[in-house]
């Protein structure tokens, strides 16, 4: 386990009285991210919130502070990558959840299943939350969108014939979850370079509002940066946000079917952040010094996620072949990390700007994956690297831990929506039905 004097270490009570929460289905949940904010109760930035927030449980030291937990519970998760599972379930049994919780099954298997009789879905789902493949709609991908060649475990398809089980299909087998388990909200995410795909977006949307026979209110959907929530990264992504018709109160559904929702009523968290907004009234930017600062080096710490970094060598062209901005957001993570994954730091023959450090004699070096982890606001004492156990092999490589990392939702902004969905939980449904 971490040890590291820099690193804090907190252990949870596992005996947790789970009496009135929310229920949470998760899709897509990849190492955690989405699921890790809804959860709450994990170690933040101190930066990344103000002062008096009301979400701080604790203060541990002068960097890291405990958030308070939420009144979600995680109920099912689910996700096709090995890497995945094992980095999820480590780090969530803190919360007293078991392997079983985890299917590492596509979800069309999971949805046939269900559909050929099988009791596959949890019971009285309040949420379903889910980040669907985003390759297909990347910016940095090839952009194939609904097109895509790949099928709903990432592989090459055989087939050129239409398939609804493409990976850049898979948000309707979210929807046909939602037909199933009939959630009052249900959260959807995936990379902004989807509104900038012809009409996409909408199609989505609609799609979604569909769901239990054109039962929700799916509102228009929000590029939220991360750097506006206090995450350290320069990370956009797209939310749906729907809620379902039968289940709000009258006023609620009133407000929400308007032109333009009231505040009160508006599901999305407000900026905590100036990084894409200027407005004095908002906190500075985190930086990634800020997350970074008294991290031992690879060859110093006992960390296994710091110890090692990918070895691709400089180029002069391309994704990942700059060093990060200490007094700044950091790139957003990628999936890749073949060369994709930036530099801690360069040479000055490579164009280096970290003087001091290079003075001190600190090397040319890639991030590691601890260091991606927290520009990602995964909290210090998640473990992304395991190695060798009882003659087993790696249980986690670092290759595996850098494209989960890069999958993920950063906990801190999925904290930030979780927060704002129980903030506004009991205006929507004050009369459920």
């Amino acid at each position: 386990m971490l040890n590291d004097a820099q690193i804090p270490i907190v252990y949870h009570d596992e005996k947790r009285d789970t009496r009135g929460k929310l229920r949470v289905l998760s899709l897509f949940s990849g190492c955690g991210g989405m699921d890790l904010g809804f959860e709450g109760s994990f170690i933040a930035n101190r930066k990344s919130f103000p002062e008096n927030s009301k979400y701080i449980e604790h203060i541990i030291n002068k960097d890291w502070l405990m958030l308070k937990k939420t009144k979600f519970k995680t109920v099912f998760a689910n996700d096709i990558l090995n890497e995945a599972q094992v980095a999820w379930t480590t780090y969530m049994s803190r919360f007293g959840y078991g392997e079983e919780l985890y299917h590492n099954i596509s979800i069309v298997d999971l949805v046939k299943m269900q559909q050929e009789g099988a009791d596959i879905f949890p019971k009285d789902v309040d949420v379903v939350t889910g980040g669907f493949p985003c390759q297909d709609f990347s910016v940095a991908g090839k952009r194939k969108g609904f097109d895509s060649d790949k099928d709903d475990y990432g592989k090459k398809r055989d087939s050129d014939e239409p398939s609804e089980a493409t990976r850049g299909k898979l948000y309707f087998w979210m929807k046909q979850v939602v037909d199933i388990v009939k959630p009052k909200i249900f959260v959807a995410e995936n990379v902004k370079g989807l509104v900038n795909l012809g009409d996409v977006k909408d199609i989505i949307q609609k799609d979604f509002a569909s769901a239990d026979g054109n039962g929700y209110i799916v509102l228009p959907p929000k590029v939220l940066h991360a750097g506006n929530y206090g995450v350290p990264e320069t990370r956009e992504r797209v939310i749906f946000i729907g809620i379902r018709k039968n289940a709000l109160c009258q006023e609620a559904l009133v407000a929400l079917e308007s032109p333009s929702v009231p505040p009160d009523y508006d599901p999305y968290p407000k900026p905590t952040h100036a990084a894409t907004i200027a407005d004095n009234s908002l906190l500075p930017i985190v930086t990634t010094a800020d997350v970074l600062s008294g991290l031992k080096e690879p060859e110093e710490t006992i960390d296994a996620s710091q110890q090692i970094f990918s070895k691709a060598k400089f180029l002069q062209t391309g994704q990942g072949q700059t060093e990060i901005k200490l007094d700044n957001l950091g790139p957003t993570i990628r999936s890749e990390h073949h060369g994709n994954i930036e530099f801690r730091r360069l040479s000055l023959e490579h164009g280096g700007k970290h003087y001091a450090e290079l003075d001190a004699g600190l090397r040319e070096r890639r991030l590691t994956p601890r260091e991606c982890a927290l520009i990602q606001t995964f909290p210090p004492d998640y473990r992304f690297v395991m190695k060798k156990a009882s003659g087993r092999g790696f249980r986690l490589s670092s290759s595996g831990a850098y494209k989960i990392i890069g999958n993920a939702v950063p906990p801190v902004l999925a904290y930030n929506i979780a927060m704002r969905l129980q903030e506004v939980w009991d205006r929507y449904f004050s009369t459920n039905k």
